[in-house]
């Protein structure tokens, strides 16, 4: 493919990004289904790491970093899932996290944001609050949810700089991204098997096909971004997945019937503009 195809590869990467998501809000029992999306996951990953370099000892704090927070992100959303609507929790979640990494580069990192970053920035939180709070304010009944989906989004941001900077320093960048989903899917497993003990076992032969199609999108997503990302401009790359926020709001409101609201459309419109802010102000 030329480099004219990745607006439609990473617009098709979102729309499989935000279906994942709304498969695993949908599911019966979300446990167990993220549990068989990662049983793809660690199938992938064991297969991958048998005809790639080993990524390195170098690369190993990170990829023990990334799979404790990969496994708290999959608990927290499942969490964040069965709390609140599909369509305000996936923008909270998604759109949390660019802000998050670009605070802590200024923060932590100590790299000022420049005034585009700091509008934009701003943009996000707006809309954020716009998606938390709605016309009034939230009742304490979903204050769980909006503090599951926010923390899921501060996780996708440590996530994010963690193996960001671990394929970096790594010797084998298909090594680390195979040995990434090995440990994240038994990392997740093992979680999830000590939540559910013996009840897992049964709960895994129901909704086999969906979760199995889960995986393979996230996985087929994942890989949509990683190829754009090496002949495409990375702002556009970023700015353009990020259009997943409005496409989960439509799928929230249009195929599992949660209510829209001019307000949560304009919020997650107000996110996804801030993020594309963001990425262009670099």
């Amino acid at each position: 493919m030329s480099q004219d195809a990745v607006p439609v590869v990473v617009l098709a990467a979102a729309l499989l990004h935000a279906v994942w998501n709304a498969l695993v809000h949908g599911v019966r029992d979300r446990l167990a289904g993220v549990a068989l999306m990662n049983v793809v996951f660690v199938a992938f990953g064991a297969a991958f790491a048998l005809v790639v370099p080993l990524p390195g000892l170098r690369a190993v704090p990170y990829l023990l970093a990334s799979t404790v927070l990969q496994v708290g992100y999959q608990l927290l959303l499942v969490r964040a899932y069965r709390l609140g609507d599909f369509g305000q929790m996936y923008p909270i979640a998604r759109g949390t996290s660019p802000a998050v990494v670009a605070l802590l580069a200024a923060t932590v990192l100590h790299h000022p944001l420049p005034a585009g970053q700091v509008a934009a920035v701003a943009v996000i939180s707006l809309g954020l609050a716009g998606l938390a709070f709605g016309p009034v304010r939230p009742r304490r009944d979903q204050l769980p949810a909006l503090a599951a989906a926010l923390g899921t989004g501060v996780l996708i941001a440590g996530y994010t700089v963690v193996d960001g900077s671990g394929v970096r320093a790594a010797a084998s960048t298909g090594g680390y991204i195979a040995w990434m989903f090995l440990l994240q899917g038994l990392g997740v497993l093992a979680a999830v098997a000590a939540v559910r003990g013996r009840t897992l076992l049964p709960a895994l032969r129901e909704g086999r096909a969906v979760a199995a199609a889960g995986g393979l999108m996230s996985l087929t997503a994942y890989g949509l971004v990683v190829w754009a990302q090496t002949v495409g401009d990375l702002p556009t790359v970023a700015a353009l997945r990020e259009t997943s926020i409005v496409i989960a709001a439509l799928i929230g409101a249009f195929v599992l019937r949660e209510r829209l609201g001019p307000l949560r459309l304009a919020a997650s419109a107000a996110v996804l503009t801030g993020i594309a802010l963001l990425e262009f102000a670099h």
